[in-house]
């Protein structure tokens, strides 16, 4: 570039848009790590900043210092009226309106300004390195195409952030989840565990036909209308819909959770069985709202080939804020072992389906959890 009027510009933007960069991710990163206490989310976005820096290393630090001139920039003198104003976000993700969720919180919003930075920070992250990415490419292609690919991941990132954050929120209170089939007097122990306080009710059956997993379903939406238990559908995101159902949870093998939310769009909770570590990173990644852990013991209703046991629910608990449900094989007589290993949030089966009083088991494993 030979004109050094148009050289001294360049720089200078640049090294705004980097600065302005970093100084975004930095404050959503210290409040996964701060506030959150998100090892994973932390980690994703330091290595964000680092490969950042290593990208914009070609762009001349000693250029960038000399065409610096804050004093001089006639942008730190505008202000807005909104510019120092943090308020709530819509429209993200939430329940229905056929959940309990919150007592007074309508559906997908964030009650306090909190959100709002977080928003405020990604955004100005982004359009630095949209910046960023535009002006180098009179630079250096190769370092526009790298940042270019940063940008995404800011994208993807902020989708993780605010699924974890979200779906803490939204299941905070969310300690006991449990697994029912339509077996026997099924519609009594629903509304008896409804009574009792229990967080989730999922319908998993596969020995019945669509339509009446789907007449199931809508009773189930029927017996937790009005009260604070969330009704999730098992694999199927079509049915979930069908039966008004608050969510869907998916395997491993089945839908991955953008396809899904495809199908049940933003205002339905999604989650995700995970059986390692890995799994469980990625369905952060994915923008899942919730995810089971497990199979921690032997189950009386599900035949696993292999259990992941405590350690994973340790390893878990120590990286990933995102609501975790320990499940598989837990009973009151173990579950202090699974609260030990760091899971406060667990999902049952047999221990309550299988007693004559799923009501009590229900009250006494509330009891338990209590946090």
């Amino acid at each position: 570039m030979n004109d050094k009027h148009s050289e001294f510009s360049l720089f200078r933007i640049l090294d705004a848009a980097i600065n302005r960069t970093n100084e975004g991710l930095r404050v959503v990163e210290d409040y996964a790590r701060l506030a959150i206490d998100d090892a994973f989310l932390s980690t994703e976005l330091k290595r964000l900043r680092h490969d950042l820096t290593e990208t914009v290393k070609s762009i001349e630090l000693s250029k960038r210092m000399h065409a610096r001139d804050t004093l001089g920039d006639v942008g730190t003198a505008i202000e807005l009226p909104t510019e120092y104003e943090r308020s709530g976000l819509t429209g993200l993700t939430g329940l229905t309106e056929n959940s309990g969720g919150s007592d007074s919180t309508p559906s997908g919003e964030w009650d306090d300004g909190l959100s709002g930075t977080i928003k405020a920070n990604f955004s100005r992250a982004q359009q630095g390195l949209r910046t960023i990415e535009e002006f180098s490419k009179l630079l250096d292609v190769d370092v526009a195409k790298n940042i270019e690919q940063i940008r995404y991941r800011s994208y993807s990132i902020e989708k993780s952030f605010i699924a974890t954050v979200f779906g803490h929120r939204e299941l905070a209170k969310a300690s006991l989840y449990t697994l029912i089939t339509a077996q026997g007097e099924w519609e009594v122990r629903v509304k008896a565990m409804v009574k009792s306080g229990v967080d989730v009710v999922q319908l998993r059956d596969k020995g019945r036909s669509d339509r009446e997993i789907i007449a199931v379903g809508r009773k189930i939406a029927e017996l937790t209308c009005g009260s604070k238990t969330v009704f999730i559908m098992n694999d199927r995101a079509d049915l979930a819909n069908a039966a008004r159902a608050d969510g869907v949870h998916l395997g491993q093998d089945d839908l991955e959770v953008g396809d899904a939310r495809r199908i049940v769009g933003p205002s339905k909770l999604i989650g995700v069985s995970t059986h390692s570590l890995a799994q469980a990173r990625q369905a952060v990644i994915d923008g899942a709202d919730y995810i089971g852990v497990g199979p921690v013991f032997p189950s009386t209703t599900k035949h696993f080939e292999t259990h992941v046991g405590l350690e994973l629910i340790k390893e878990v608990a120590a990286e990933i804020k995102l609501p975790a449900f320990a499940i598989g094989g837990i009973t009151l007589s173990n579950l202090p072992r699974v609260l030990d290993s760091g899971a406060r949030r667990v999902a049952v089966s047999g221990a309550i389906n299988e007693s004559d009083d799923p009501g009590a088991v229900v009250r006494e494993f509330k009891r338990c959890l209590a946090f």
